[in-house]
């Protein structure tokens, strides 16, 4: 059986057409998703290693703040890093002329690396003590933070106030080599 010459360009066509869309299916968009996936790859690499080339620069001024910061953490043994606590609460009270009126510890084992010194904190003073009483502690180089802070009026003109205040401390327990 013979074909006519429009049968076979339309065969011819036909497979053409079919022979496109395989090679479109099969091999150019996966060739072309590989591609953009390694250009996103390479990127991504490129900002990792500038990353890491800029934490290699500040080691050094990293190095010595950790060293810092971890120097002025609280002390290892509990009843230590209490004393170590209240001992400068009483400074900066004094310092600050506002009376205390209870301190509550409070232990967290948060971690194998650290455990925390959660201290509530009740004082009585006018604003300028209560705010330099806030100052002593926040200068302060011992790892303490301040997670919350309550003021409220003990009288109508408001010049006593309250003071509630929660504090956290840190302890470092690095794991036994």
């Amino acid at each position: 059986m013979q074909t006519n010459p429009r049968q076979q360009l339309l065969t011819i066509v036909a497979l053409a057409a079919v022979g496109l869309f395989v090679f479109d299916r099969f091999i150019l968009n996966p060739v072309v998703k590989s591609l953009k996936d390694r250009t996103t790859r390479i990127a991504e690499l490129r900002m990792n290693i500038l990353k890491g080339a800029q934490i290699l620069d500040r080691e050094k001024t990293v190095r010595t703040r950790w060293k810092e910061m971890s120097t002025n953490t609280l002390a290892s043994d509990n009843s230590e890093a209490e004393d170590q606590v209240f001992k400068a609460f009483d400074r900066w009270a004094q310092e600050s002329r506002i009376s205390i009126s209870s301190i509550k510890p409070q232990w967290k084992h948060n971690s194998e690396d650290y455990l925390t010194l959660e201290c509530r904190v009740d004082a009585l003073g006018n604003l300028a003590a209560l705010t330099r009483f806030l100052y002593n502690i926040e200068r302060d180089a011992l790892a303490l933070k301040v997670d919350a802070v309550e003021i409220t009026s003990r009288d109508n003109s408001g010049s006593q106030l309250a003071l509630g205040l929660l504090v956290s401390g840190l302890v470092l327990t690095p794991k036994d080599k």
